[in-house]
């Protein structure tokens, strides 16, 4: 019963499974182990398994094992389709006082902020594999990228901010408020006062 349990888990997850799903569905760890051995499953990281014949999903695997992190900057441009550039690296940001040591030694670009400014923005978005993750949305990210402006591609912002005021579905008001609140404001109005 346990061994159908966690194979219809494996195929409902589309291959990638969580200790937490696991354990939520009631599945003793023996069975884990056991289709481990078997070689049903393998370990991706610290909580997370993969099928074999799963393709291997790294921003839901990063986010699932360091639930902290909110993909930002252009990586988060990627995801709401603002750029064509696929991430080399992906930008995440934590909250101030987070140890970011192991996230930088896995090649993340790393920025952190206070933990009153770190939950503003946070929506949920699909990873290019389809599954679920969280980014800040495009006017956070918009707003990071000229925070961090001396960090990141020059040739970033104004194209992506091109392709923001294109869409119907902007939200100017937002974008304000946001760079308000992470003082960027000034150098904003100043792009926008060009583009719209």
């Amino acid at each position: 019963m346990y061994a159908e349990t966690l194979q219809s888990l494996c195929e409902q997850s589309g291959g990638i499974l969580l200790t937490k799903d696991i354990v939520n569905a009631g599945v003793p760890s023996s069975y884990l182990t056991a289709f481990l051995r078997e070689g049903k499953l393998e370990r991706a990281g610290h909580g997370v398994y993969i099928t074999p014949d799963a393709m291997e999903d790294k921003m839901f695997t990063l986010q699932a094992r360091k639930t902290r992190l909110v993909y930002s900057h252009d990586t988060a441009l990627y995801l709401h389709d603002l750029t064509d550039r696929d991430p080399l690296t992906y930008s995440v940001t934590v909250p101030t006082g987070y140890n970011t040591k192991r996230l930088t030694e896995e090649g993340l670009s790393v920025f952190s902020i206070k933990p009153d400014l770190f939950g503003l923005g946070i929506t949920a978005v699909q990873s290019p594999f389809g599954r679920p993750i969280r980014a800040y949305d495009a006017e956070r990210a918009l707003c990071d990228m000229l925070r961090s402006r001396h960090q990141m591609d020059g040739a970033l912002f104004p194209e992506a901010l091109k392709r923001y005021v294109r869409r119907k579905n902007k939200n100017i008001p937002l974008l304000m408020r946001y760079a308000e609140s992470l003082r960027v404001d000034k150098l904003l109005r100043q792009y926008l006062e060009v583009l719209l």
